[in-house]
């Protein structure tokens, strides 16, 4: 019954929608069954979101000992703890003194002694902490290097000090840099009013420095310059090879490339591009190599840092000294091979992911050796910089 009622509908239906000499017919159109398309999945490398929860507890038992050591006489009474951190975070750096007594010793207080408490270094801990200025007198001529790229980088060879000063500690720059670094190099930099603010300025152009951290790596493994040659190079699964204008990728353990992609990979990697320290005004935004120029750019300034990492805040904030694209967080995201960025949300940091073996700094500065030194005092594994293991023989 249900199904010749359904018959005498279909047939009123053909008789009402003649037109003419024109007949409409129902077209049955292809169907995918109902089900969703499938969502694309950002996948996770849980070793790089596990540096930023390691990184937690070093950073605050270094900004412990920065303040310790502003003062005059090398220690703080706890109760003045408050005014230089605040009401919240005094409380965590409380826990901070009492867990890690070998770098934090409190003097003071009690029934037997009136003098209000305070915290000062241990003896081990200054003995290790005055190797920080040797440290910092190594690093100098890294810093005058990096900063001299990271102008020579923008399209005018200059960058407001406010924006240098928001990625300083990236940099390793010391919170004096105006005062103590940029007067002792006037023949590379100089401080200049435009439109009312301040900005830093590069003095002279060396081509010397115009080699990228990705070229002198590939020179350091051994990668032979083809200059355009048609010699077939094989690619591998995980979409690395060698050649001159391919960069090393790292996929999750999750992801899977198919032979498509894998393709297209092939092709990027193989396609040349120009130097990321050419003026950007010169090429067309539209312009494949012009696009993977900027993704050299991004890598470029991710090496230059201490940690090769930023928060996605620091490099947005540098949009138009260097001409980012402006889906940003979307350019990021293709590159996953290259670039990775924690979920944080607002305050998401992106690794640049070739310098780290699982949480692991690969290559470090002297100052990151000497906070590494300086933390192990607390023989805490799960708090050592980046991750890693204290070893036995650091201190001594």
């Amino acid at each position: 019954m249900q199904g010749t009622f359904m018959f005498l509908s279909l047939n009123k239906l053909l008789k009402c929608s003649k037109t003419g000499s024109k007949t409409w017919v129902p077209v049955r159109h292809k169907s995918s069954g109902g089900r969703r398309p499938k969502k694309k999945i950002y996948h996770r490398v849980h070793e790089l979101d596990r540096v930023m929860d390691l990184q937690k507890k070093p950073s605050l038992i270094l900004q412990l000992k920065s303040i310790i050591q502003s003062q005059k006489q090398q220690s703080l009474f706890l109760r003045d703890l408050e005014k230089e951190v605040g009401f919240v975070q005094k409380w965590n750096f409380m826990a901070v003194i009492e867990k890690y007594p070998a770098i934090f010793c409190v003097e003071g207080g009690g029934s037997t002694n009136r003098t209000p408490p305070s915290v000062r270094l241990t003896g081990k801990a200054q003995k290790i902490a005055s190797e920080e200025g040797e440290a910092r007198n190594l690093m100098e001529p890294i810093l005058v290097k990096n900063l001299r790229k990271l102008l020579m980088l923008s399209v005018d060879c200059r960058v407001p000090l406010e924006k240098i000063e928001f990625i300083e500690s990236e940099l390793g720059l010391p919170n004096d840099f105006k005062e103590s670094l940029i007067p002792k190099y006037p023949e590379y930099f100089s401080v200049k009013d435009v439109n009312g603010k301040a900005y830093l300025n590069l003095e002279n152009w060396d081509s010397s420095l115009t080699v990228t951290a990705r070229e002198e790596r590939a020179a350091q493994d051994g990668i032979p310059d083809f200059n355009g040659s048609r010699k077939q190079v094989r690619i591998s699964k995980d979409g690395n090879y060698r050649g001159p204008n391919a960069f090393r990728l790292s996929f999750p353990v999750g992801f899977r490339p198919n032979k498509s992609y894998l393709e297209e990979i092939e092709r990027w990697q193989k396609m040349d591009f120009p130097s990321p320290y050419l003026n950007a005004r010169r090429f067309e935004a539209k312009d494949p190599k012009a696009r993977k120029r900027v993704v050299a750019v991004l890598h470029e300034l991710l090496s230059l840092t201490m940690e090769k990492r930023m928060t996605s805040a620091q490099l947005d904030a540098f949009h138009s000294e260097y001409l980012l694209p402006s889906r940003l967080l979307l350019c990021l995201i293709r590159h996953h091979g290259m670039f990775y960025i924690t979920n944080k949300g607002a305050k998401s940091t992106v690794f640049l992911k070739e310098a780290y073996d699982g949480s692991n700094l690969i290559d470090k500065c002297p100052l990151l050796l000497f906070y590494d030194k300086f933390i192990s005092l607390s023989g805490r594994r799960e708090i050592n910089l980046n991750g890693e293991m204290p070893s036995s023989q650091v201190v001594t």
